[in-house]
């Protein structure tokens, strides 16, 4: 007769037979997760001894043991280190490009990428390094497209020495866009390319997604833009050491070319076409 109650409960195992087992998931870099307990929400920046250490939206990091305890999508589960694993196929580089194996940094070209400040050269050279050194392109820039007029007066460019320009805010009306068509209308016009994003600032060329959020904050004309986002962040703004942590834990965020808005990578491509044709 078939035992309507199933198994002794005293043998081994008994406890465990009807438990969900729950998925082990990686704790791989930007991984966003919850910590069940106390619904602490960040991405893992970084691994250490068994320990995972996760920073929330406005930059406040905590460290948690590895294991059982934490939320994947609203799902529980065993965040473990992650698995060193032999790279499948052609390694790409962070804008998508297929790496060259052993490759060195080509001698650097006499055409150049400008850019506007010092935030657009790193985003540039986090998503684009890789391909700009074996192309042999130097990424500038300029403190300000007010200041190249100038540049290009110290060292014009010609056939043979091509200049690149990316621009934030260029939109019609803007003073970017009329320094812009100056430009294209000038004797330089010929072997410069000017091109840009719809954004205020390169911050904005972060995805929100990447970022964590919905949207980027609106921030009102008379108030300094990356003031306005610390200040909507949280984030400390009182000078320039604290826009520069800012910014850090903004690029932080990208790892390749999927966190960049499609508006800023099209216009990145065409100037290094750009600079790159023989």
């Amino acid at each position: 007769m078939d035992d309507r109650y199933g198994a002794d409960v005293l043998s081994a195992g008994w406890r465990g037979q009807f438990q969900r087992e729950l998925p082990r998931i990686e704790a791989a870099r930007e991984q966003v997760v919850e910590v069940a307990e106390d619904g602490y929400c960040g991405a893992v920046v970084s691994l250490t001894h068994g320990l995972v250490e996760l920073e929330d939206r406005y930059g406040r990091r905590r460290v948690f043991p590895l294991g059982p305890g934490f939320l994947v999508d609203g799902e529980p589960v065993i965040l473990v280190a992650p698995t060193a694993q032999a790279p499948a196929g052609a390694a790409r580089t962070a804008s998508g490009s297929f790496a060259a194996a052993h490759s060195r940094a080509r001698v650097a070209r006499a055409s150049r990428i400008f850019v506007e400040g010092r935030h657009d050269a790193e985003l540039v050279e986090k998503v684009w390094g890789a391909d700009l050194r074996a192309e042999g392109v130097v990424v500038e820039y300029l403190q300000g497209v007010d200041l190249l007029d100038a540049a290009l007066a110290a060292d014009p460019p010609s056939a043979e020495r091509r200049y690149g320009v990316l621009v934030d805010h260029l939109v019609p009306g803007s003073k970017e866009s009329r320094i812009a068509e100056a430009v294209a209308r000038g004797r330089h016009g010929a072997h410069v390319r000017i091109v840009g994003h719809p954004f205020v600032d390169v911050w904005q060329c972060v995805t929100p997604a990447a970022m964590g959020i919905r949207a980027w904050p609106q921030i009102p004309r008379s108030v300094e833009f990356k003031v306005g986002i610390c200040a909507a962040f949280g984030w400390p703004a009182g000078d320039q050491a604290d826009i520069a942590r800012a910014w850090q834990r903004i690029l932080a965020r990208v790892r390749t070319y999927r966190d960049l808005e499609p508006a800023l990578l099209g216009r990145v491509e065409e100037l290094i076409d750009f600079v790159t044709v023989d």
